[in-house]
């Protein structure tokens, strides 16, 4: 990017319904001037709600929250089974929604909550012999897909106004929510899709500030900067290590440090700033990825 600036943290941006994850990604991206710049776990375009998006060093951190647990709300239609299993997809079955009633619905979910085993859709960015399952999708393609071991440690009803239910869902990493109101109604017997859905949190953020793309594209540069999380937010989930400063400058060097932490990965601090992830293992900590500076380096283009 042209004329790029070297910024580096975290920014919590609640993602409108529309635009997928990277087109979101690359408008904040232009608005900082980063020359760096990663998301923490793509949304789709009908889903608004929280997407981290990591600048500079932070791209780091990138991987390890991709695997953390997450929550939504999602609003369930009844009685249409579409191909992609929400709203945006085309009709392939249409079913009329019995008189449900709270105990009903709440008798359903409970076969659902825990852990279990998913089959992922076939609208989906996992790949077969290179190619995305969507595109295998659009042509009318459906291969196999095996299923996957996953948790849903929350599943509770909000609103019930049938056809619609509204839930609030936390899950682990690797849930599809689509899938899972698809398997929901076809449980009911009437079938069901997404029709909207909002990420409410991803670890370690649970209870943090969303910001707008239209709140982030009208502020100022000193208003941009101070949106920005450091980079130990990220790692908040972590177990932890503090070094001082001796120990530190010779880990950094590649030196292994004695501990009594068993923990992989674990997050490496000194003088209160991320220096490293590690692996603390048969008491003996090594680091897997350093981190350069103090990890917020802000607009002015600052050195990390």
């Amino acid at each position: 990017m042209r004329g790029a600036r070297r910024v580096s943290g975290i920014l919590l941006l609640d993602k409108p319904s529309g635009p997928g994850s990277n087109a979101a990604l690359q408008r904040v991206r232009r608005v900082y001037r980063a020359d760096k710049a990663g998301h923490t776990g793509a949304l789709d375009p009908l889903a608004s709600g929280l997407l981290p998006i990591c600048f500079g060093e932070a791209t780091k951190l990138a991987g390890l929250m991709l695997g953390g647990d997450k929550g939504y709300r999602v609003t369930v239609r009844l009685g249409v089974r579409t191909d992609t299993l929400d709203a945006e997809g085309v009709a392939v079955e249409s079913l009329p929604v019995p008189a449900l009633t709270r105990d009903d619905v709440e008798q359903t979910l409970t076969a659902f909550r825990g852990a279990q085993m998913q089959v992922p859709p076939m609208y989906s960015a996992l790949k077969r012999n290179g190619r995305p399952l969507y595109e295998l999708a659009r042509r009318g393609e459906i291969v196999d897909r095996p299923s996957r071991a996953i948790r849903v440690s929350r599943l509770e009803i909000v609103v019930l106004e049938l056809p619609l239910i509204t839930l609030d869902c936390d899950v682990s990493s690797g849930t599809y929510v689509r899938s899972l109101v698809d398997d929901i109604g076809q449980t009911l017997g009437c079938g069901a899709h997404v029709a909207t859905l909002r990420r409410t949190w991803a670890a370690p953020f649970v209870s943090h500030s969303m910001h707008t793309l239209d709140e982030i594209e009208k502020a100022d540069v000193e208003r941009l900067d101070s949106l920005l999380l450091p980079m130990e937010s990220g790692v908040a989930h972590l177990p932890r290590i503090d070094l001082d400063d001796a120990a530190a400058i010779r880990f950094r060097h590649g030196q292994a440090m004695p501990t009594q932490v068993q923990a992989d990965p674990v997050a490496v601090f000194a003088a209160g700033r991320l220096i490293a992830i590690g692996v603390a293992r048969d008491g003996t900590l090594r680091t897997s990825r350093g981190i350069v500076g103090d990890g917020l380096g802000g607009l002015d283009g600052s050195v990390w």
